[in-house]
């Protein structure tokens, strides 16, 4: 069966208003969703629901689609690594965020039904495990690049889950997966754009793999970009740490002028059926954001501009920030779009994310403890805030050598003045 959901929420509470929205009778108005009873692996029936389809059409299709992958699969006895993977992934995409659902696809897709898909799933071995990670790592990227050592984590991650799932099914006794040793992923830390290295760029186009800019430069991009309709946006990611998905994910009703604080309550992500609103990355992600009276000034004349641009089509449940034509920002145009202002600023290159990494950066310049920064940005803990952001803007550095060389030379001069008294009495 196939039906329409309303995603539209109070503008008070943010909870769905279901039957109670006044656009239900609109036949563009929300999107649609299958409900179809499958058999599994075990013999089992289930019953999958899937949603975020545009028209009832595709929802149907889609039902037949995973009615037809699963059909005939075998029963216990004898199951092979592709058949029990792609079971898999029709069962998981219910319960995982899209952005982890199209990981594991694509992992599913790329690597493991390549290497292990035509083992019979009982047979499954570590030695089969081990000489398919040893294949993978020989490969290279489209860019000609060897596969990353995080890459393969991700990709034994996915394999891992799959095959627990197998376990936890009874469809095997253990395994294979668990407990695999692979290259440790090697933590990039953010390097900040000093003259030195922005001349080795301009004369060779060396760059570091993750880099932020310093005051100077953030402010001279941010006057650069002063007229473009999305400045507001550059300027909450670039001081408040946002995520692209976050951010374009914002609604008006997530934003308290009383209290100065701005919630991030969902995220935007792009999936196989389009834009679709969904849950933050994480509980940690799902937190509130302090402004400034200049950021709320500046989001105040962003509505203001909004509000003419949509007309009556606006609402407090309206996107903060959105295309011309008033349509939701995929996140992917937002990185399309920052990398043409950035080549365009002469400036040295960064990516979106990392005006995340120099926000968190400039609030621990500003003197922010690493609890505020970790709650700024999300992390779940404080181990990673730390980790990443040992390299911050060289401002705390002198500040911190400043600091240093006074507590030596205070030292030194109080042991001075000890031996002096020392000679002076002998």
């Amino acid at each position: 069966m196939v039906y329409r959901r309303c995603g539209c929420a109070d503008a008070v509470t943010g909870k769905r208003l279901g039957n109670r929205c006044a656009r239900l009778a609109d036949p563009a108005h929300g999107s649609w969703y299958f409900a179809v009873q499958v058999t599994d692996v075990s013999g089992r029936r289930q019953r999958l629901r899937r949603g975020g389809f545009p028209t009832a059409g595709v929802a149907r299709q889609a039902a037949r689609d995973i009615a037809q992958s699963l059909e005939g699969a075998p029963v216990t006895g004898y199951c092979t690594v592709a058949q029990w993977l792609r079971y898999w992934l029709s069962v998981a995409e219910q319960r995982i965020r899209p952005t982890t659902y199209k990981a594991y696809r694509d992992h599913v897709r790329l690597f493991l039904v390549p290497y292990l898909g035509l083992i019979p799933l009982r047979g499954l071995s570590r030695r089969h495990v081990v000489r398919m990670f040893s294949s993978v790592a020989q490969r290279h990227t489209r860019y000609g690049k060897p596969i990353s050592a995080a890459t393969l984590e991700r990709i034994r991650a996915t394999l891992r889950a799959a095959l627990n799932e197998a376990v936890r099914e009874d469809v095997m006794h253990d395994n294979p997966a668990r407990g695999l040793r692979l290259p440790s992923p090697r933590h990039v830390h953010p390097m900040v754009w000093t003259p030195r290295r922005v001349a080795a760029w301009r004369r060779t186009g060396e760059r570091p793999a993750v880099a932020v800019w310093t005051i100077e430069q953030l402010t001279e991009f941010l006057a650069f970009v002063r007229d473009d309709r999305l400045f507001a946006l550059w300027w909450l990611i670039a001081l408040r740490g946002l995520r692209r998905a976050e951010v374009a994910g914002l609604r008006w009703i997530d934003l308290d002028t009383d209290r100065r604080e701005l919630t991030i309550a969902c995220q935007l992500v792009h999936t196989d059926h389009g834009l679709l609103l969904c849950p933050p990355k994480s509980a940690s992600s799902q937190r509130g954001i302090a402004l400034d009276l200049d950021t709320l000034r500046l989001l105040y004349r962003h509505e203001q501009v909004q509000r003419d641009e949509l007309g009556i089509d606006w609402s407090p449940s309206t996107p903060m920030f959105t295309r011309e034509n008033g349509g939701a920002i995929d996140p992917n145009y937002l990185t399309h779009r920052f990398h043409k202002l950035v080549m365009a600023s002469g400036l040295p290159p960064v990516r979106l994310h990392d005006l995340r990494h120099g926000a968190a950066t400039l609030a621990l310049a500003a003197g922010a403890d690493l609890r505020v920064v970790q709650g700024l940005l999300g992390h779940a803990s404080i181990v990673l805030t730390a980790d990443t952001y040992t390299s911050v803007l060289p401002q705390l550095y002198r500040e911190s050598a400043r600091a240093t060389a006074r507590l030596v030379l205070k030292a030194a001069r109080k042991t001075a003045r000890k031996v002096n008294n020392a000679r002076r009495g002998t």
